[in-house]
């Protein structure tokens, strides 16, 4: 009874089992860790996630801490509930009743109570052991006689008469029992190894789940951005080809009402003209001169010029008008204001503004008085020594450092030597040769020695496939997602490498330098 109780307090509400992997929530309630998780991936995108068993609401997803101890009891009670099944054999010779049998005997494959066992074990022969009713299989399939040995050089169980007269005769034998305890021991050797390796895949799950769901929800939240800005765009652009239109028609109408109105005033010239034509033509006509000179004054029907010149000046001015209708102005101002709006939606960042910390130059460097340029001299600077400087290389750090966000900043290399850029821990050493930039597995570095371009890290280095097509060069710090890339700022921009990791401290920008010059330098957000 007190099993059963036991066991009822050991399953999982959701699936009905053996907790696996059973896990907490803030309310107390456990459940196996992969039921939780179906369950708590059914409520994304609802109002919240709650507790299935008490139904308390979470307002984010809640965190899933191992329950270590209930685990432990889990473990310890399966062998037992196995223990107790294997026990429920019962005593051979209580037919009237069911007794629970307490041992039994391999030679007679028997189960006995106590009363009966005080009987049976007066005899030296039988073989007894805890009760089973799988006998068979403690028997030997060929001689149907007692396993009591172990061949360890076919490595199986073996009866006597398999030593004896059997295909194991000459072989060594050794005792199970003997056999048993060696391989509890190596098992025990190896169960710490197997719980340790356990451990660690059990929290490579869980950051992988939690890295997983924190992209999902990275994912989310764009996808609502994108989708509420799109939405926006589209009323913006409709409102945008609205006012487009609109300008159109109202500078139409301001250049065509002009126009309609020298040719209505062309229109009243051409009847008048065409009016003295014709009484021009009726004079030729006739053939009475007197007629002829007394019927209109000539002066007036051969005035055709008044007006003309300026006419023709407005004409002229209609016609040749360049300005048009200017539709691409209108469309790239009221476009140039959308983009704006979307900049602005979606912060766009500028370039790190990097200074060099002259406090950790090496002595062949020279920095600039904006602490922005380095370069490699002949001459020792014999800078003061301190913990900060490195000792052995020509190399400087950024006084910045940055230990969240997104980051990038630009050097532009000039000159004939070798030169490394890339990122580092403050911790790196400052003297020998493990503190070059990328020797270390506390750097990171794209290097150009000898007109060959490769990156670098924890002295492994690869080599790119193709030289730079520019003298500018961007490395990009994402720290949350332990990202450090390098781009080439060709037209258009080219990826070089990126390394990936999991950042333990702030990172400087750094530089190393041999008879050469870098510049470090911000710029417009290109990527």
């Amino acid at each position: 009874m007190a099993s059963a109780k036991l066991r009822a307090e050991l399953e999982c509400s959701i699936c009905l089992n053996i907790y696996t992997d059973p896990v907490t929530l803030r309310c107390g309630h456990n459940f196996c860790r992969v039921c939780i998780d179906h369950v708590l991936d059914t409520q994304e995108g609802s109002e919240g996630h709650s507790c299935p068993e008490c139904k308390e609401k979470f307002l984010d997803r809640p965190a899933l801490h191992r329950n270590i101890t209930l685990r432990n009891i889990v473990e310890h009670f399966q062998p037992a509930q196995l223990d107790q099944e294997e026990s429920r054999v019962f005593c051979t010779y209580c037919v009237d009743s069911s007794v629970p049998a307490v041992r039994s005997c391999l030679r007679c494959e028997v189960s006995l109570c106590d009363k009966h066992l005080r009987v049976h074990k007066k005899s030296p022969e039988h073989v007894l052991c805890d009760p089973t009713l799988s006998m068979e299989r403690r028997k030997c399939s060929i001689h149907k006689k007692i396993l009591e040995y172990y061949c360890t050089e076919d490595e199986t169980c073996i009866c006597v008469y398999c030593c004896v007269i059997g295909a194991h005769k000459g072989h060594k034998m050794v005792s199970l029992d003997e056999t048993s305890k060696k391989k509890k021991e190596t098992l025990r050797n190896i169960l710490p190894k197997l719980l340790t390796k356990r451990e660690e895949t059990e929290e490579r799950v869980q950051s992988l789940q939690e890295h997983r769901r924190k992209v999902e929800e990275e994912a989310t939240g764009d996808t609502k951005r994108v989708t509420a800005l799109f939405r926006d765009l589209r009323r913006r652009l409709e409102d945008l080809e609205k006012r487009v239109l609109r300008e159109i028609s109202r500078k139409m109408e301001r250049i065509t009402v002009p126009i309609l109105d020298l040719i209505q005033d062309l229109e009243i010239r051409k009847d008048e003209l065409s009016r003295k034509i014709r009484h021009i033509e009726e004079l030729c006509n006739m053939t009475d001169p007197l007629i002829v000179l007394q019927k209109s004054d000539t002066g007036d029907l051969c005035d055709t010029e008044d007006g003309d010149n300026e006419d023709r000046e407005r004409d002229e001015k209609l016609l040749h008008d360049e300005g048009g209708l200017d539709v691409a102005g209108v469309l790239h101002t009221g476009l140039s204001y959308i983009i704006t709006e979307v900049n602005v939606y979606f912060y766009i960042q500028g370039a790190a503004d990097i200074l060099l910390d002259v406090n950790t130059a090496g002595n062949n460097l020279q920095i600039s008085d904006d602490w922005k340029t380095v370069s490699w001299s002949f001459i020792d600077k014999n800078h003061p020594e301190t913990p900060e400087r490195f000792q052995d290389c020509p190399q400087v750090l950024s006084r910045q450092s940055f230990s969240s966000g997104k980051h990038y900043w630009e050097v532009d290399v000039v000159g004939s030597g070798e030169w490394t850029a890339g990122m580092c821990y403050p911790s790196i050493d400052r003297r020998g040769e493990e503190s070059h930039i990328g020797c270390n597995n506390k750097s990171w570095g794209l290097k150009w020695v000898g007109d060959k371009y490769s990156v670098i890290h924890d002295s492994d280095e690869i080599p790119l496939p193709t030289n730079l097509s520019s003298d500018r060069v961007r490395i990009y710090l994402d720290y949350e997602a332990g990202r450090i890339s390098f781009y080439d700022l060709c037209y258009p921009i080219r990826h070089l490498h990126t390394f990936t990791t999991t950042f333990t401290e702030p990172l400087h920008a750094g530089l190393c330098v041999r008879e050469h010059c870098i510049k470090i330098f911000g710029g417009d957000w290109e990527m």
